[in-house]
C-alpha cells in the first residue's frame, strides 16, 4: 500500500468484520520510529488461524482466497527494518477477554518508508462509515498529541449519529486543528 494509513483502514476493517465494539488505533512516534497498534475486543482468532494470518493465501473471505491486509503490512514494515506483530484471542477460549491487538514498527529514516497518509481522512472516514463503534484514537508525536474518543462525543451528543454531517464535520476540522500543532 502507498501509505500507512492504507493499512490501517485494513486492519481496522478486520476488527469490524470481527464484531469489535470498540477500536483502539494508536501512532506513536520517537525519534525515527513509528509505533502503529489497532487493538479490538472482537471476537479474536483462534490459535491455528493466527499462526498463518501473515500468509496472504489465509483468508476468511469466502469471495476470494487471498487476505493481503496482515502480510503487506508485516511487509512494510519490515523493509524499514521494522517488525509487526499479531496476538488475539478467541471468544470461546478468553469470553471476558477477547479481541486482537495488531502492532507494527516503522523506521521513517528508512528509504522504503511510506509515508504516513493523511490521518484526519482515515479517522474520519472510519467513524463515518462505522458510527455505532466506539473508536479511541491517539497519535503521540514529541511530547504533542492528537487525540479523539468517540465515547466522549456520545456523551455530549446524546442520540445524535456520528455520522451525520455536523458531526463529521466537526471531527474533521477538530484533528484538522489538532494536527497543526502537531
Amino acid at each position: 500500500m502507498k501509505e500507512i494509513s492504507l493499512n490501517i483502514l485494513d486492519i481496522v476493517e478486520n476488527s469490524v468484520k470481527a464484531k469489535a465494539k470498540n477500536i483502539l488505533v494508536s501512532l506513536k512516534e520517537e525519534g525515527d520510529k513509528l509505533t502503529l497498534t489497532v487493538s479490538d475486543d472482537g471476537c479474536g482468532m483462534k490459535e491455528d488461524f493466527l499462526k498463518s494470518v501473515i500468509d496472504p493465501f489465509c483468508t476468511s473471505r469466502t469471495t476470494r482466497k487471498v487476505g493481503m491486509g496482515i502480510p503487506l503490512l508485516k511487509m512494510a514494515a519490515e523493509q524499514t527494518g521494522g517488525e509487526c506483530n499479531v496476538t488475539s484471542f478467541h471468544i470461546d477460549d478468553y469470553p471476558e477477554n477477547h479481541g486482537t491487538k495488531t502492532s507494527a514498527t516503522f523506521f521513517t529514516n528508512h528509504i522504503d518508508c511510506a509515508p504516513l497518509g493523511d490521518m484526519t481522512q482515515t479517522v474520519t472516514t472510519l467513524i463515518q462509515c462505522n458510527p455505532d463503534i466506539d473508536f479511541e484514537f491517539l497519535h503521540i508525536k514529541e511530547e504533542k498529541e492528537v487525540s479523539l474518543k468517540t465515547k466522549e462525543l456520545r456523551e455530549v451528543l446524546g442520540d445524535v449519529p456520528l455520522n451525520t454531517y455536523e458531526v463529521i464535520k466537526w471531527i474533521e476540522d477538530s484533528l484538522k486543528e489538532q494536527y497543526e500543532v502537531l
